[in-house]
């Protein structure tokens, strides 16, 4: 017997997460949301994973683009993580106002960041009420795209979420 969906995510607030803004594009339009189950899965070939909820407006557009974008936010952007966790925004231009550029897929890709990876989807696997995206890193930087757009890069930390709520690393 399954346990209860909200036993999980009581559970689940227990497990520390980055926190990421995966982004991708398609027909002429950009959208990103803020994504935590998000991880590494070869390193040869050079191969992550992402779990999106298959009703959101950036799965639609993963499947017709078969690319996407993560950014690592760091410690200061909670604002960021917020504006591309809301449903209220979900067909708005979550990007506008904030200095992003591209690498090799064409997926926006924010100018302030920990790192980003830039990946095109090798595989999908259906898994409950999400989709498991396989995708290979076609380009990577462990540290913002462009740097003079974030100086302050230097020593920055990874912003963190635990049981609701955003963290730092000591």
């Amino acid at each position: 017997m399954p346990v209860d969906p909200e036993m999980l995510r009581a559970f689940m607030r227990h497990w520390p997460t980055g926190v990421t803004i995966l982004s991708t594009h398609a027909d002429g339009q950009r959208h990103g949301m803020t994504v935590n189950s998000f991880t590494s899965v070869s390193l040869e070939p050079p191969l992550v994973l992402v779990c999106i909820e298959q009703n959101v407006r950036s799965h639609a557009m993963i499947l017709r683009s078969g690319v996407f974008a993560v950014s690592i936010l760091r410690v200061g952007q909670e604002w960021i993580s917020d504006r591309f966790a809301g449903r209220d925004t979900e067909n708005a231009d979550r990007f506008e106002g904030l200095n992003f550029q591209t690498a090799v897929t064409g997926a926006p890709i924010l100018a302030e960041n920990v790192g980003y990876l830039d990946c095109a989807v090798m595989a999908r696997h259906p898994a409950g009420n999400h989709t498991i995206f396989v995708a290979e890193v076609v380009a990577a930087n462990p540290g913002p795209l462009d740097p003079s757009a974030a100086p302050e890069h230097d020593g920055a930390s990874p912003l963190l979420y635990f049981n609701r709520d955003y963290h730092r690393l000591r």
